[in-house]
């Protein structure tokens, strides 16, 4: 017995000197790291600043990933998590497209910047209406007397967009210009649910109120169809239109209809590039060797880096002169971009409570004299809507002195919710592609009663009223249907009275255009949803004149860090970049993505928290090809 007590012991002590070893080598090995973080970023820093000076040549707009108005605000530590597991990683980039239009125009009088290179293999896309905003950029470096030139592989629809601006395109010969017309698909999960034997009640008002549809349907019903290819052909027709300015050729010669396009693609051999030359689409095709001497011989070459002398467009973001800090801003921008649901933001969430703090503190700031809202959402929570549209309100009818004139921006989509909280405002400005109204409620519960009845599970109780006897496990009954259909009826009156009193029209005129259905920005100005046909640009302007304010300064509100993330954030972003390869490749590999609808879906969908579980959202807006 004493044997055995011995070894126990033995075994216990080494045990636990062994768990202290790895405890220690695992906190060792985090404290290393760390420092190699420091370093390198402190490294980075001073090479950084060392080039600071030195640039000259193109401004190289070699995007990457997607453009947002407001880019996803990772904690410090998930972006370094970020960096380490997928470094090479470019599809989830995501840049501002304020920032990219700030650094062109800064570059347009920059004397070190000759010109343009638009290298765009790598940029997956953005709202037409962020893109229409670059071309403005791209337009007004041109007129400023400096060249622009596209060059690449293949282009997607979203990259010619963009390329179509520059003064001359370029096109590899086994590459293509993919024009082929948008759409739009979502999931339907109505036999899945039956399967499963999920009760989905459903309560809603809007005749064009689609975002339920995938419960209660396998396919679109008609009136969605109606209502979706209305906006979908204005914007095809928007985006044909912008090419055909930019290319000087006719709308039907970017896209001359399925039966003539394949005519003309047979007649050019089926050579994709050709085709593209062909119909004006691009100016050259060349390889990539022609293509960097012309670029050589246009900016001049760069010994040490083996290319043309270029600044990226990453690098002339994070050059953008520090402001002086007593130069105030007297504009407050506040972005909402996302679904809108109760509580902090988070990415792809509009947090009530952190657009509320922001708009606070934008209330009370002296030197803010007017707020820009720029708003790109589907909607959401109606309870969060209603929050956040009731603080605009408040600084627009402050009656201490305090009231601000509002502005609203309307990004490429502001609809149901997000055209919700735009009410408050004194002014609306949309873009042409905008895709608003969706003036619509519903509601949502799903209960599993007949999937645990199936497994042989059964739930049972006793309540005081009909009202309380209400689960997920049990179901609903008429009572608690009638109760939440009431509810649904009263939202909607809500939302068209706050719609009417807002744009000066009749319950009836609102209730015509409301129903649930979607407009672009040009019909929501012929419906008077919307006050102006404008970009950005044009949302400022309008703040200034109703503050009466003649130099106007920005000041663009976001949720404050604090100094040791603002400091981890600069050093995991230094350290990425210089981290040794073998380090990186002895990292495992990231998981792979889950189906792009499933997670654009699930976005919404996983955050459904409303405590009247009362939404206004615009499902079939989200996802366009």
């Amino acid at each position: 017995m004493r044997k055995l007590w011995h070894f126990t012991a033995a075994l216990f002590k080494w045990s636990w000197k062994l768990l202290n070893f790895v405890r220690q080598f695992i906190f060792n090995l985090i404290f290393i790291l760390l420092i190699v973080v420091v370093v390198v970023g402190v490294i980075v820093y001073q090479q950084q600043s060392k080039l600071d000076d030195n640039y000259h040549g193109a401004l190289y707009v070699n995007l990457s990933g997607i453009v947002l108005d407001r880019v996803t605000d990772r904690s410090p530590f998930e972006q370094f998590a970020k960096n380490l597991l997928d470094p090479s990683n470019s599809n989830d980039k995501e840049t501002s497209v304020f920032d990219i239009v700030d650094s062109i125009r800064r570059a347009k009088n920059d004397p070190k910047i000759t010109g343009m290179v638009l290298k765009l293999d790598d940029f997956i896309g953005t709202n037409q209406t962020s893109m229409r905003y670059l071309g403005k950029a791209i337009n007004e470096f041109k007129a400023a007397g400096k060249p622009v030139f596209a060059i690449g592989d293949s282009y997607s629809q979203s990259q010619y967009y963009l390329a179509s601006y520059a003064n001359e395109i370029s096109l590899s010969p086994l590459g293509s210009v993919d024009i082929h017309g948008f759409s739009t698909n979502q999931l339907y999960y109505k036999s899945l649910l039956d399967t499963l034997k999920v009760s989905t009640h459903i309560f809603r008002v809007g005749t064009y109120k689609s975002a339920v549809e995938p419960m209660l349907r396998d396919d679109m019903s008609k009136e969605a169809r109606a209502s979706d290819s209305l906006w979908l052909n204005e914007l095809w027709n928007d985006y044909l239109n912008t090419i055909a300015v930019n290319r000087h050729i006719p709308a039907d010669q970017v896209f001359p209809g399925t039966a003539n396009f394949i005519e003309k693609f047979r007649k050019a051999g089926g050579d994709a590039s050709l085709y593209a030359y062909q119909n004006k689409l691009v100016d050259y095709i060349e390889p990539r060797s022609v293509v960097e001497k012309k670029m050589q011989e246009k900016f001049g070459w760069n010994k040490e880096q083996k290319h043309f002398n270029y600044i990226s467009i990453y690098n002339y973001i994070d050059q953008k002169p520090i402001q002086n800090t007593n130069n105030k801003g007297n504009i407050a921008v506040i972005v909402a971009e996302g679904a809108i649901l109760d509580g902090k933001q988070s990415p792809g969430i509009v947090g009530s409570d952190t657009l509320v703090e922001q708009l606070r503190e934008a209330h009370h700031n002296p030197n803010i004299k007017a707020i820009v809202l720029r708003v790109n959402s589907p909607g959401g929570s109606i309870g969060a809507s209603e929050i956040i549209r009731n603080e605009l309100a408040a600084i627009r009818d402050d009656k201490t002195g305090n009231a601000k004139p509002i502005v609203v921006s309307m990004g490429g989509l502001t609809a149901s919710g997000g055209y919700w909280i735009s009410t408050p405002a004194n002014y609306i400005i949309a873009d042409p592609s905008t895709l608003t109204g969706s003036i619509g409620v519903f509601g949502v519960i799903q209960t599993v009663e007949k999937s645990l009845n199936y497994l042989g599970v059964n739930t049972d109780g006793v309540s005081t009223t009909p009202l309380a006897d209400i689960s997920a496990t049990k179901g609903i009954n008429q009572t608690f249907s009638d109760v939440m259909q009431l509810a649904i009826e009263n939202g909607y009156s809500k939302f068209i009275g706050l719609v009417a009193n807002s744009r000066n029209k009749s319950l009836d005129e609102i209730n015509n255009v409301a129903q649930g259905r979607v407009w672009s920005g040009i019909d929501a100005k012929k419906h008077g949803l919307v006050d102006q046909l404008g970009d950005f640009d044009d949302a400022v302007k309008k703040a200034a004149e109703l503050a009466k304010i003649k130099d106007v300064s920005l000041d663009w509100m976001q949720p404050e860090l604090s100094f040791s993330e603002k400091f981890m954030r600069g050093m995991t972003s230094s350290a990425q970049a210089l981290l040794p390869n073998t380090l990186q490749s002895m990292l495992p590999a990231p998981f792979a993505e889950v189906a792009q609808d499933v997670k654009k879906q699930a976005t919404f969908y996983n955050n459904m928290k409303d405590p009247q579980n009362i939404y206004t959202f615009c499902l079939n807006c989200v996802d366009i090809r």
